[in-house]
């Protein structure tokens, strides 16, 4: 099985400005920045989709939902950010690893895409 672009950053095979790890986790600063703040946080487990999560993954996509929140904390975006998980390729989905975007820095425009 080919590794995903996440898998090679977590496996230290390619370079990135890490925001945040922990054992479940890595933060990485997005090389596309759709905003001032793009940060992916990325499970270390392989979980393509979020579609594709089990209930066993419940506490993980818990624990990336509140890495984001501390980063958005540390990162200082007070004023408002915004949460996204894409799935699949209608849903704007790159990378078939789940990954969590946190999106801040700038007043963000609704609907968005």
């Amino acid at each position: 099985m080919v590794k995903t672009i996440f898998q090679k950053i977590i496996a230290r095979e390619i370079p990135a400005k890490i925001a945040h790890e922990d054992e479940h986790c890595i933060a990485i600063h997005d090389v596309q920045p759709q905003a001032p703040v793009h940060v992916l946080v990325i499970p270390k487990k392989l979980i393509a989709r979020v579609g594709e999560a089990s209930p066993e993954d419940q506490a993980l996509l818990g624990h990336l939902l509140l890495i984001a929140a501390k980063i958005a904390r540390d990162l200082k975006l007070a004023t408002g950010y915004r949460v996204v998980i894409n799935n699949g390729p209608h849903g704007g989905e790159s990378v078939p690893h789940l990954h969590v975007h946190l999106l801040g820095g700038r007043q963000l425009a609704w609907p968005p895409g």
